[in-house]
């Protein structure tokens, strides 16, 4: 019996496992930096499914021999978390494209999907294990090649069914997040990395309707290492999971008399132009009763609309107010108005101490300098 296949499998389960752990914990470590907690729970939860119990309940079914029941259970099961590691998944892209909209169609579609699939593992017939030699007497290490599952029309058509329905609609949304970015380094490892994953599902399809355990081995290896890319990725470029969700449609930075210091507008397209009015009446209120605000412990920080949160910092030493539109208010949008009024006071310390005094005339030409500022520390919105 040629021990090769295994071995290797289980070397790169031990891999994937060990860095599925390290990517789990950082992303609960540094959560903040993924945009949202919500996010970072999604991610952490597609780990969990797809790099551990799934990975755990593929090997133990096709590299170790338990018993015909055992391994089929393992094989079932390891179908339905890998379904729910994808739908999970699909869950990441649909924020990507619009932050915390979730359209009942294709998630209703996939959900009913799963079931059907439970419905279908649940028949005795659905999966039948064929195994090419006697079937040891223990617990025992043995040759993919030579442990095989067959799936009955029901449970293969709904498996590859879902599968090709689920890996369009991630293409689509790469496809359009490509599209729509400003800038196509930050969405280009989105859509490379959608397009890759393609290839393995392939393989996992083929599988289903051919019956041979190459494509299954092909479809784990490359599915592995597709893995290890999104990880690695998790761990060093969580910024592209809070640049892409959200959005800074402008920033204003008014006086404590309500005077406009600076403002800089971010989207020139933006698609809530419905709600632009809104923006405009609730700026102007706000102007008018800034300097009532600004003085008092329990104040407005954030004003939500339909579509849209106007976030407000107050900086009552210096008798300013910073206000951000954006989609959604979360840690990382409040870190970076955090820092850039630190460097907006130092920068113009003077000028800001001169105009305590209300009745001072307000020169708004001398804060243009601001703009220096915005990208340096909003730059990934720019």
């Amino acid at each position: 019996m040629n021990y090769t296949t295994s071995i290797s499998l289980i070397i790169g389960y031990i891999i994937i496992l060990c860095l599925s752990v390290t990517t789990i914990i950082h992303i609960i470590r540094y959560r903040k930096k993924y945009g949202t907690e919500l996010i970072a729970f999604l991610l952490a939860a597609t780990v969990l499914t797809a790099g551990i119990i799934y990975s755990t309940l593929f090997v133990f079914s096709v590299t170790f021999f338990i018993s015909y029941e055992i391994n089929v259970l393992f094989w079932k099961l390891s179908i339905v978390f890998g379904v729910i590691s994808l739908i999970i998944a699909s869950f990441v892209y649909s924020f990507f494209n619009e932050y915390k909209k979730i359209k009942p169609f294709p998630f209703l579609y996939y959900t009913l999907l799963l079931g059907m699939l439970i419905g279908a593992l649940l028949a005795p017939d659905s999966i039948e294990l064929i195994l090419s030699i006697p079937p040891p007497s223990s617990f025992s290490v043995i040759d993919p090649a030579l442990i095989n599952f067959h799936f009955n029309l029901i449970t293969g058509a709904i498996i590859i069914l879902f599968q090709s329905l689920i890996t369009s609609y991630y293409l689509y949304i790469a496809s359009k997040i490509n599209i729509r970015s400003k800038k196509k380094e930050e969405s280009l490892p989105l859509i490379l990395n959608t397009i890759v994953f393609t290839i393995p599902i392939l393989m996992n399809i083929y599988y289903v309707i051919l019956q041979q355990t190459v494509f299954r081995e092909l479809y784990i290896t490359l599915i592995w290492i597709t893995n290890f890319a999104v990880n690695i990725m998790l761990i060093k470029k969580p910024e592209m999971f809070f640049v892409l969700p959200n959005k800074i449609y402008s920033i204003n930075i008014y006086h404590k008399s309500g005077i406009l210091l600076y403002s800089i507008n971010f989207d020139k397209k933006s698609d809530n132009k419905d709600e632009s009015p809104i923006w405009g009446n609730i700026l102007i209120g706000l102007n008018h009763i800034l300097s009532e605000f600004i003085g008092k412990k329990d104040k407005i920080d954030v004003i939500q609309t339909k579509k849209t949160d106007i976030v407000v910092r107050y900086e009552i030493d210096y008798g300013f107010a910073l206000v951000v539109i954006t989609n959604k208010k979360n840690s990382i949008i409040e870190d970076l108005m955090l820092n850039f009024s630190i460097e907006f006071k130092r920068k113009y310390e003077d000028e800001l101490t001169d105009l305590q005094d209300i009745n001072r005339l307000i020169n708004v030409s001398e804060f243009s300098g601001a703009k220096e500022i915005v990208e340096k520390n909003f730059q990934l919105y720019l």
